[in-house]
């Protein structure tokens, strides 16, 4: 790896690292994430300053490319976290219904309290 690819993978890796803490900062993005995102993060900034690390944990496992080794895991990762979003996504559905359907009760046995006091 030249020198220029080194220093550009661990500029890209600090400037995902800022992002993720500017948009926690900010409030864009929740705790619980921040935390998984933040680890993936330094994560990232390890194997770009210690590329070896990457060659010897694929040469433990018995895969000839590194690379390989690295899109599995993103592959991996990347799956995850869709399914942790779907089962969000999910709950927060079911969630809105309920609220819905609580707020049409409320809006019926209102508008039937509103029809009782005037007929009265």
């Amino acid at each position: 790896m030249s020198v220029a690819t080194h220093v550009f993978g661990i500029l890209g890796s600090v400037i995902i690292l800022l992002g993720i803490v500017e948009m926690l900062r900010r409030r864009q993005l929740s705790e619980k994430y921040a935390v998984l995102w933040l680890i993936t993060g330094v994560g990232i900034l390890i194997l770009t300053i210690f590329p070896h690390l990457l060659r010897g944990l694929s040469d433990l496992l018995g895969i000839a490319v590194p690379t390989n080794l690295l899109f599995f895991v993103s592959i991996v990762f990347t799956i995850g976290v869709s399914l942790h979003q779907s089962w969000e996504l999910s709950r927060l559905e079911s969630e809105t219904r309920k609220l819905a359907e609580d707020l049409a009760i409320l809006r019926l046995d209102m508008e039937q309290q509103l029809k009782q006091r005037t007929t009265d």
